[in-house]
């Protein structure tokens, strides 16, 4: 481990002497077609990104050493444009994920991130129509996907990228509303949840969910800034699941800024009629086919950073989380299932990160650890343990 972690160490200062060459030489967030033909660009209307995470990473468990490999964590293509003054578009796909989707209730792959165009109705209204992301709150969510070196198990288990209308509002110029309606899936009902055939309990009781007809995502989102110190993105969704069955997702991302230093800290909570995640049923085991009902999560996460340098930052993130069955009003159909808390996540990483050039262009040192905590409700879980070493780089590059 000693030796693994030296030789990480003496390439990342080697790829920061390089790095230091290139930022001499260019520099500038000047494009890859400027670069090569020598034409300057004189168009917003066409601009085009190449999103990219990758790493050497090296894991571990708790029997020590597993296995070392070379990871594109993330690669997606991205174009966007002002058309005029009051049309824009955006898509953005990820290159690394199957281009399925036909069956899909919006005829679009899983592989489209965001697809749409966005109408700017005077000074404080606009609209985005088409595939786009979820207005859910919390600065991890909110950020950029290439720059998350390792997600809460709540975005990483959550459907961020779905098919809708969203309405903007700036009450001020540094205070925003958003009125988001959205598809709840992108599959089919059953795909996301299982079977749900009539099945009779223990007294005569039939359990089952008949899909929504109206299956969608109701978000009012809140985006504030006070003064470039303290920023917010707060958010309350009602999700359809199906007749009569409901998700609540609430959220409270919150941003301090104060010179070098910087952090966030975000809350999030859902409550789900039936387990979307699957996170819990993972955990209890699918009862006749289908996903379990009644769960909620609870995320907590932070990370602070420092910039110590002009192109040097630190960082550390704390993750707590939490999966349970609640209200379990069923308990003569499903004898097994218990009311409480089944597990408990934290995750913790470091690192440090070298920005070359003016860019977001940056290469990383970062440690990312994992532990799960089972409770005895949790039959047959162990606890257990993930580790992982990571030297890589990250960079949303611009190509014309």
């Amino acid at each position: 481990m000693k030796k693994l972690l030296t030789l990480l160490i003496v390439a990342l200062c080697v790829i920061g002497a390089n790095a230091q060459e290139l930022s001499l030489s260019k520099g500038s967030n000047t494009s890859l077609f400027e670069e090569v033909s020598g034409i300057k660009k004189k168009t917003d209307k066409f601009n085009l990104y190449m999103n990219m995470n990758g790493s050497f990473d090296a894991m571990f468990n708790d029997n020590g050493f597993d296995y070392g490999k070379f990871n594109m964590r993330q690669l997606r293509i991205e174009a966007k444009g002002n058309v005029n003054e009051w049309l824009s578009y955006r898509w953005r796909q990820r290159l690394n994920r199957p281009n399925n989707g036909g069956d899909n209730i919006d005829n679009l792959p899983t592989s489209i991130d965001i697809a749409g165009i966005g109408v700017k109705l005077g000074d404080k209204f606009s609209i985005f129509a088409g595939k786009q992301c979820a207005a859910y709150g919390g600065f991890e969510f909110d950020a950029n996907p290439i720059e998350i070196y390792e997600y809460s198990d709540m975005i990483e288990y959550m459907s961020n990228f779905m098919t809708g209308i969203n309405i903007g509002y700036d009450f001020t110029d540094k205070q925003q509303l958003n009125f988001q309606v959205l598809n709840s899936l992108n599959g089919d009902f059953y795909s996301m949840y299982g079977e749900f055939n009539p099945v009779m309990g223990c007294f005569g009781e039939y359990i089952e969910a008949i899909p929504s007809k109206l299956p969608l995502v109701y978000t009012l989102n809140w985006n504030g800034n006070f003064a470039n110190i303290y920023k917010t993105r707060w958010s309350a969704s009602i999700m359809s699941q199906a007749e009569g069955k409901n998700l609540y997702y609430f959220a409270l991302g919150n941003e301090l800024t104060l010179g070098k230093f910087n952090m966030y800290f975000d809350v999030m909570y859902s409550n789900d009629a039936i387990d979307r995640s699957g996170i819990m049923t993972e955990i209890v085991g699918e009862v006749h086919g289908h996903n379990i009902f009644k769960t909620s999560y609870l995320s907590l996460v932070t990370k602070l950073n420092y910039r110590f340098a002009e192109k040097w930052n630190v960082f550390v993130k704390g993750m707590y989380e939490t999966a349970s069955v609640v209200d379990h009003t069923d308990p003569r159909a499903y004898p097994f299932i218990i009311n409480g808390k089944y597990r408990t996540s934290l995750g913790y990483l470091g690192g440090i990160e070298y920005y070359p050039m003016e860019s977001n262009l940056h290469f990383f040192l970062t440690y990312v650890g994992r532990h799960y905590m089972y409770e005895e409700i949790a039959v047959g879980h162990k606890d257990y343990s993930t580790n992982r070493v990571s030297l890589g780089f990250i960079y949303q590059l611009p190509m014309f």
